[in-house]
């Protein structure tokens, strides 16, 4: 989580909160300090588009197909599919514009970071604005309800769990920003989902029903079961987790939103997959539901990946992670595969678990669990906290910052495309 406490408006803190988040920070960067504003000129470093024209390539070419030529989408539906990514483009170039604006004023205010990862060389020294997830977040707002005029009538049935949505996003933004600002202890963040999940779950108008797997059939005696209540604790639990272990997660530079992309392409791809699989116009609307904003997701990320990859600009703060983790719950409960988006998550489950015995308190937890960077040769290795990072270093040996992400990613692509091969080989005998 948050790897920065502010002391004081003119003054330099060094000592550890024992109340701390006992995980790894968003970002690597050390406690940050709150000195007197600088006059000094502040430049950002221009985005690194060609990296994003790689990745978006590379992610989103397979959804197109499917969108546009492999499967025959209902024309009214894939307009509005269309609309709303051009309203996500139109969304990527804004949020590239402001990134620089926004990190000037976050300067201002004296809210940056420095890269742990890069202490004992010159980068390290640098001052790095951060809690610049915020204008990914507006952003996403504005195009989320400007699309609003496109798609729904006053009297439609998704309008209502639509703006549901958005208002629990939006509330998740809000709070992933107090704590940004404030500091907010570790418990306290925990609690945080569950009150921006309030809206979404009052609003929530849809089944509450599983289908229980065929193998099991037999031994329950039902095909479908009602969970009634429990169903929207399950909900509930599921924003929980989703917005804690993208924010866990974390602590080399393109990490948090790169793992984020991944995901919401394997969410864009499942959705065409199953309305073109699909004659049920309400299963339609579901999926559809879910690209709407999924689509703008995507985009806005992609923008800010250009300022946060390797080397990193800008630091996206809790802000961001935590309205990632909102957004993809969201979509994965009103889109109804709640159980394919936890097999997207399969490496954010794995971090979990490993993180559990610290979370805990069973064993020692530091304030940053990060590797430990070698001065020498410029390679992170691995400590012994128990993150998917430094698992992944002490198997493969020490590797650069920039390799790390990559290779973490490419490991995050693999766990979308094992779902989708789970999903084919089970298809008619599981459910």
């Amino acid at each position: 989580m948050a790897a920065r406490k502010r002391a004081s408006t003119m003054s330099v803190s060094n000592k550890p909160d024992p109340a701390e988040p006992k995980s790894a920070p968003p970002e690597q960067k050390m406690t940050r300090k709150t000195v007197a504003a600088s006059g000094e000129e502040f430049r950002l470093a221009p985005p690194k588009l060609g990296v994003i024209f790689v990745i978006s390539t590379l992610l989103c070419s397979l959804y197109l197909y499917l969108l546009c030529f492999h499967y025959k989408v209902e024309n009214e539906l894939k307009r509005s599919i269309l609309i709303n990514a051009g309203l996500s483009l139109v969304g990527f170039f804004v949020t590239l514009k402001m990134i620089p604006v926004a990190a000037r004023y976050v300067l201002r205010r004296n809210m940056f970071g420095f890269d742990i990862n890069k202490r004992g060389t010159p980068q390290g020294d640098n001052k790095v604005p951060e809690s610049l997830g915020i204008v990914v977040g507006v952003v996403f707002l504005i195009v989320a309800i400007i699309f609003q005029y496109f798609n729904f009538t006053e009297d439609s049935n998704w309008l209502v769990e639509y703006n549901a949505a958005l208002a629990s996003i939006c509330f998740m933004i809000l709070l992933g920003f107090v704590d940004d600002v404030l500091d907010v202890p570790w418990r306290v963040k925990l609690v945080l989902p569950t009150f921006a999940t309030l809206p979404l779950l009052m609003a929530y108008a849809g089944h509450t029903t599983i289908v229980i797997p065929k193998p099991l059939v037999a031994f329950i005696g039902l095909e479908v079961l009602d969970l009634g209540r429990i169903y929207k604790l399950y909900m509930g639990l599921l924003a929980v987790f989703c917005t804690n272990s993208i924010n866990i997660h974390a602590g080399l530079n393109g990490l948090e939103i790169g793992q984020t992309v991944v995901i919401a392409a394997a969410i864009l791809i499942h959705n065409v997959m199953q309305i073109g699989s699909s004659t049920d116009p309400e299963y339609h609307q579901a999926h559809a539901f879910s690209i709407f904003l999924t689509q703008p997701l995507m985009a806005t990320s992609l923008a800010m990946l250009a300022y946060n990859w390797y080397p990193s600009s800008v630091f996206v703060g809790d802000t961001y992670t935590v309205f990632a983790g909102m957004t993809m719950a969201v979509v994965g409960i009103l889109g109804h595969f709640s159980e394919t988006l936890l097999i997207f998550f399969l490496p954010q489950v794995l971090n979990f678990l490993l993180s559990l015995p610290q979370l805990a308190g069973i064993v020692k937890c530091p304030r940053h669990r990060l590797p430990r960077y070698d001065t020498a040769t410029g390679l992170l290795t691995g400590t012994k906290d128990g993150t998917l990072v430094n698992v992944y270093l002490r198997l493969f040996g020490p590797k650069s910052e920039k390799s790390l992400c990559i290779h973490l990613l490419v490991f995050q692509a693999l766990a979308c495309a094992f779902c989708f091969i789970l999903r084919h080989f089970l298809a008619g005998w599981y459910k």
